[in-house]
């Protein structure tokens, strides 16, 4: 009996964790890989990154086009589109079981659409923190949706298991991302120069910078700050563009316009994962807000500087340093993650997330859970501790 495995991609960073995970079900005799590719995938003004997921080779199941092409579509909006989008696909094409990377409300909007029609959902990468965005809150809603859970860390192993999942359910199965870096072969320098047009002969920085969606500090403000910290530095700097939260749009114009009046510096739309595993794999550090810095750096031990909050409460690897929106405070953390006492510090490191085939075990248990039948029913998994006591309203 063949079972049909639903994956669903929405952004480019999810689709490079996702695409080992797909490319094993697509390859496993027993799977049939229903791949359906939605979000900013679909939308021009954010990279048209479909073309990715064709030339991976993946079939393409279906395109179902939550934002209408606006790349400003409020998240309100573009849930109720992917839950009427979604429900009305899987009436008629109905999976035995989804699979789901991380914690954005595309994700949210495609969980909820599974869970309302009984369709078992897997979910990669649930138990994070992430406290500077609404990704937060997403993400838990997701577990407590989830019939299965394929955490990348040992924390959040703990957490999802806190939050009243049976044990029995929860893998840590580690990072595809750290996968990737080992099986993905790179780009030389040269190779990557002539496909961004960027010099990488010289020390240069990786930088990405998405909207913080639960901060008092604006988008703008937040570009402005970075831009100033990384005039400070006088390094090249090769970025890609923010996602499609909320204010990034305004995160990329700023930048675009930063980049217009240097010769070392260069904004890419989306460079794809192997030309951006490749520019990390050669660049003096990482800096930004992506959760990229955090868990695909410590494979490489790459030095990587996480500014603001939007990763705070992430498990991070020695080579992370964390900055304050402040220009001096991120170009002094900059200088300290380039420094050679810094990369000897961190020479000896070992990740947080892993080196394991985390996609083969992934397939592996969903294909086991499959055949013996994954029940929907839960029985909240209560862990004794010390409550305190409620506090009291002044």
């Amino acid at each position: 009996m063949a079972y049909t495995v639903s994956v669903v991609t929405g952004t480019r960073a999810e689709f490079g964790l996702l695409r080992p995970v797909a490319q094993r079900i697509f390859q496993d005799g027993t799977l049939s890989l229903q791949l359906i590719v939605t979000g900013a995938h679909l939308c021009a003004a954010l990279g048209s990154t479909r073309e990715e997921i064709v030339q991976s080779g993946l079939p393409v199941a279906a395109e179902l086009d939550i934002l209408g092409g606006d790349p400003a579509c409020a998240p309100a909006q573009a849930i109720a589109r992917a839950l009427t989008l979604f429900s009305a696909y899987w009436e008629i094409h109905r999976p035995d079981a989804v699979v789901l990377l991380g914690d954005r409300y595309e994700a949210f909007a495609v969980a909820t659409a599974a869970a309302a029609l009984r369709i078992p959902i897997a979910h990669i990468g649930g138990g994070d923190v992430t406290a500077g965005a609404m990704d937060e809150y997403y993400r838990h809603s997701i577990t407590k949706m989830s019939a299965l859970h394929f955490p990348i860390c040992e924390s959040s192993r703990r957490r999802i298991i806190q939050l009243g999942e049976n044990p029995s359910t929860v893998f840590n199965t580690g990072s595809s991302g750290a996968q990737n870096i080992r099986e993905i072969p790179p780009l030389s320098r040269e190779e990557l120069q002539a496909q961004t047009g960027f010099r990488m002969d010289r020390p240069f920085l990786l930088c990405t910078l998405h909207p913080e969606t639960l901060s008092a500090v604006s988008p703008s403000e937040c570009a402005q700050i970075l831009l100033n910290a990384l005039a400070l530095c006088g390094l090249p700097v090769l970025f890609t563009a923010a996602n499609a939260d909320e204010g990034g749009a305004e995160i990329n114009a700023q930048i675009a316009r930063w980049c217009a009046e240097r010769e070392d510096a260069k904004l890419v739309q989306s460079l794809g994962a192997r030309r951006y595993l490749s520019a990390m794999r050669y660049c003096a550090a990482v800096v930004g807000n992506s959760s990229s810095a955090i868990v695909e750096t410590p494979t490489l031990r790459v030095p990587a500087v996480n500014i603001g909050d939007r990763q705070t409460g992430r498990e991070k690897g020695e080579n992370n340093i964390d900055a304050p929106w402040d220009a001096a405070a991120i170009a002094a953390a900059i200088r300290r993650a380039v420094s050679p006492a810094f990369a000897k510090q961190i020479a000896g490191m070992k990740s947080p997330y892993g080196d394991a085939d985390t996609a083969g075990e992934i397939v592996r248990i969903l294909k086991s859970r499959l055949v013996r039948g994954i029940s929907l029913q839960k029985t909240f998994y209560d862990i004794a501790f010390d409550c305190p006591d409620a506090p009291k309203e002044e």
